[in-house]
């Protein structure tokens, strides 16, 4: 962008901001970013990067449509921050339990899931879960960034949990299995929800898949995984030696 058009970008922000009420504590230049980012979004989460113009984006905003440039950089950047700014709307809803360092990992447990759940099943799903979804499902150059500043530490924090409630000696790699299957619990009914609707019947649905519901039954589960696993493993490795037997 030519330096003339970043200054002429500088007085449409000023002039566009005197015109409207900035949230309290916010400046004018965080607000227009902040209102980039509310046009942007629900429209990356219907159609994705490629599927939006700049000049749609900044007219949604109300902005002069070097805005995005000013402010971004270029669009792809716009759709990372976008993705970043999203995940944080969703954990600023719905954090996590602060945790005091006397409660059990059974209660972490049913703490970490039933956020994680109600991040993903709101009712009304905000374009914040969409875009999420639409990136965890169909990653773009965001999905980097969002792993490492925001699953990955979230994904760690579960890892300690299980690595609390399984046997001594279970291996890392296991550990992180055993994390990853309680989020796919998780994820099945934010991707597969209206499959599961069809598979079950009305009345069992509305008694047995709401929010709260279902993070107990996840937690039941998963709980019982952990502490079963010992018995578990003994009775594969028998299963195992059997099958062996008959295909020899």
């Amino acid at each position: 962008m030519a330096s003339s058009e970043v200054r002429q970008e500088k007085r449409r922000v000023s002039e566009l901001e005197a015109d409207s009420a900035a949230p309290a504590g916010m400046d004018r230049s965080a607000e227009t970013r902040l209102r980039l980012l509310e046009a942007a979004g629900p429209i990356f989460a219907e159609r994705g990067l490629e599927g939006v113009t700049v000049r749609e984006i900044c007219g949604r905003a109300g902005v002069n449509i070097a805005a995005i440039h000013y402010h971004f950089g270029d669009k792809g950047r716009l759709y990372i921050a976008a993705v970043k700014y999203a995940r944080e709307r969703r954990a600023e809803r719905y954090p996590f339990p602060n945790w005091g360092e006397d409660v059990s990992p059974e209660i972490r447990l049913r703490g970490f899931i039933e956020t994680i759940v109600r991040r993903m099943l709101e009712p009304d799903v905000p374009w914040q879960t969409r875009l999420l979804m639409r990136e965890v499902l169909r990653p773009t150059d965001a999905c980097r960034a969002l792993v490492e500043d925001y699953f990955r530490p979230d994904f760690e924090s579960l890892v300690s949990i299980i690595e609390n409630l399984m046997p001594d000696g279970t291996t890392a790699r296991c550990c992180r299995q055993t994390a990853l299957s309680v989020l796919g619990q998780c994820l099945l009914y934010r991707i597969a929800g209206d499959i599961v609707r069809q598979l079950v019947t009305d009345a069992e649905y509305r008694r047995g898949y709401e929010i709260e519901s279902l993070a107990d039954h996840i937690w039941r589960f998963s709980l019982a995984a952990c502490r079963g696993w010992e018995e578990v493993e003994r009775e594969a490795q028998r299963i195992r030696k059997e099958w062996e037997s008959q295909q020899a």
